[in-house]
């Protein structure tokens, strides 16, 4: 196996067994101060940032592309802010559920355990590192994060922020950990590591999720890739269907543009064009502003 995975490895079962015993005012705790941080961060994230921005305009990324790998400082606080709701949320950790008692009157329930040390393989989406971190730490797990070669050296500073957090509280950097090494050859290699990682979350587009569930030997939770179409009749109510785009799960319209250019979906505002009126082509326009 390749060292720098084997190293990893080792690190995240070691730091398993001290997340496992943290209390929940401790995870909230710490989640608050990652968030506090990594705002103080900003600076330091924009100008990472930056580098993959500009290496991706160099490379032709299309539009949408170079957008959803942008770094501001209102996405930022947006990724802090996710950390604070976190905070807010239950501990599912410890919740026993489902108790029955049997004729003998022992009583047998299941109870709400981490899983251990998770794997996330994941597209060039900056934001997607904290919300990993935030989601595993708040459940005691450990997370090793395998990220997109277009985002190494924004993923590289936000787990950076992370870690010295991490340390100032008294929890084990190796909490979070990132493959810096972008080759396939090294996401194979990890997709393989059943001896460290307990499960598999691949988290991006239909070609990502198929490639790691056809190619890891590590349990895969196989996440969906969302109802990206969204068909608006011309006999439809245009501000019921504005409000059902904009509820969407995707913030930015250069995202759902990207599903389009790429092939992926069919996104329409106004499905026959030739009928929509003048004022409702001004809507459609006025709401994607």
């Amino acid at each position: 196996m390749n060292e720098m995975l084997l190293e990893l490895g080792q690190n995240a079962k070691e730091a398993e067994n001290m997340l496992r015993t943290i209390t929940t005012n401790k995870k909230n705790q710490v989640l608050a101060a990652v968030a506090e941080h990594l705002v103080e961060c900003t600076d330091e994230l924009i100008k990472a940032n930056a580098v993959d921005v500009e290496n991706g305009k160099k490379n032709n990324m299309p539009e949408g592309l170079v957008d959803r790998l942008l770094l501001t400082p209102e996405r930022i606080q947006g990724m802090a802010e996710g950390l604070q709701q976190l905070v807010a949320l239950e501990d599912p950790i410890g919740e026993v559920t489902g108790m029955k008692k049997r004729p003998n009157g022992l009583l047998i329930g299941q109870k709400r355990v981490p899983l251990g040390v998770i794997g996330i393989i994941y597209e060039a989406r900056p934001n997607v590192t904290a919300d990993a971190f935030g989601l595993c730490f708040k459940t005691g797990n450990v997370v090793i994060l395998k990220g997109g070669s277009d985002a190494i050296h924004s993923n590289e500073a936000i787990v950076k922020c992370i870690r010295e957090t991490l340390k100032a509280n008294d929890i084990t950097e190796n909490a979070i950990q990132l493959i810096q090494d972008t080759s396939r050859e090294t996401a194979a290699e990890f997709m393989k590591m059943n001896e460290y990682v307990d499960v598999l979350i691949p988290r991006g587009g239909k070609g990502l999720i198929k490639a790691v569930v056809n190619q890891s030997t590590i349990p895969v939770i196989e996440t969906g890739t969302g109802n990206c179409h969204i068909y608006v009749d011309e006999s439809a109510d245009l501000n019921m269907a504005v409000d059902i785009i904009e509820c969407q799960d995707t913030e930015s319209w250069s995202l759902q543009c990207l599903r389009i250019t790429s092939g992926k979906c069919e996104y329409q505002r106004c499905i026959a064009a030739g009928s929509c009126k003048p004022s409702e082509r001004k809507a459609c326009t006025d709401a994607r502003r």
